[in-house]
């Protein structure tokens, strides 16, 4: 019987010490994974790809820990058919370390892609070992095959009514404009139909605002040379924000003017006086043409840099 006790207090021990270190032991804790945010996928967001054609991606990516690298994948959906089998993946290792990282990247989609229906995968591996993953969707078309296709047929810039830029290069070495000079330009986009909008626009470099898609605009930024719309057209076409009525042999619509220097810009649909931020100085300049095609949620942008001098 002294034995039984003996081992039943032994017991009784062994379980006291046991319970008590189950007590001490911390729970581990939980890793934090890493976020995204502003995410876009194509020109204006619009989840389109164009084979052959450069494709836009941006992201903020904020790490649990740090940033081991950044993933996308372009993958076949399970219950779509294509016409070859075709996935992609590009992975970006320059933030490495960093915190967080706005990654803004411009690649092709490379020409043996297929047409069709696909996952985009994003991917942020982190340095303490977890990892995010998002899903979008994206389509992928052949050029021919767009519902819209808008690129840029003609760009004509005039200042002090002599070409400044014209057939894709300036006419002036250096390429600068100066105070109270009169600047004008004209933009044609082509295989448009259905609404759409153009913008031009002088934005001051150093203020590193350059909007990709109308969307974008900064307008306490950016100063409005020209904005132009089209409504409900039913065939596809070349819009313009010169209009020439062949058969009257008279203008419709003229290019816009602007003042180098001006007090306020061109902006037709909301007041914009040239201050504050964008207020003239001497320094370089982005000139930019931004499309909107809003049936078709597709975009387009060119942008050319020249000096502007005299303040």
């Amino acid at each position: 019987m002294k034995n039984c006790k003996t081992l039943l207090l032994f017991i009784g021990f062994l379980t006291a010490v046991f319970t008590g270190c189950d007590k001490e032991r911390e729970p581990e804790p939980e890793l934090t994974k890493p976020t995204i945010s502003e995410v876009e996928i194509g020109l204006g967001n619009n989840e389109i790809g164009v084979i052959g054609k450069d494709f836009h991606f941006n992201a903020e990516v904020l790490a649990g820990d740090k940033i081991e690298n950044v993933q996308v994948k372009i993958v076949p959906q399970s219950d779509e058919t294509y016409e070859k089998a075709w996935e992609f993946e590009v992975t970006w290792e320059q933030y490495r370390g960093a915190k967080n990282a706005t990654v803004h990247k411009h690649f092709d989609i490379p020409e043996e892609a297929a047409e069709g229906k696909y996952d985009f995968l994003i991917i942020v591996n982190d340095q303490n070992g977890t990892m995010l993953e998002e899903k979008r969707e994206i389509n992928i078309y052949k050029a021919e095959n767009l519902p819209v296709n808008p690129t840029l047929s003609l760009l004509t810039i005039n200042n002090n009514g002599t070409f400044f830029y014209r057939n894709g290069e300036f006419t002036v070495d250096p390429a600068k404009v100066s105070k109270d000079d009169k600047f004008s330009a004209q933009a044609t986009i082509d295989g448009v139909k259905g609404d759409g909008q153009m913008y031009l626009l002088l934005i001051n470099k150093k203020l590193q605002h350059r909007p990709e898609s109308i969307d974008q605009i900064d307008f306490e930024k950016a100063i409005v040379l020209d904005v132009y719309e089209h409504k409900d057209w039913e065939e596809g076409g070349s819009f313009s924000n010169a209009v020439f009525d062949e058969n009257t042999f008279t203008w419709v619509r003229r290019i816009s003017q602007l003042d180098i220097g001006a007090a306020n810009d061109n902006n037709a649909l909301e007041a914009n006086p040239i201050d504050g931020a964008k207020s003239w100085e001497s320094g370089t300049y982005y000139f930019g043409v931004l499309y909107k095609n809003t049936t078709y949620n597709m975009s387009y942008f060119e942008y050319l840099e020249f000096g502007v001098d005299g303040f």
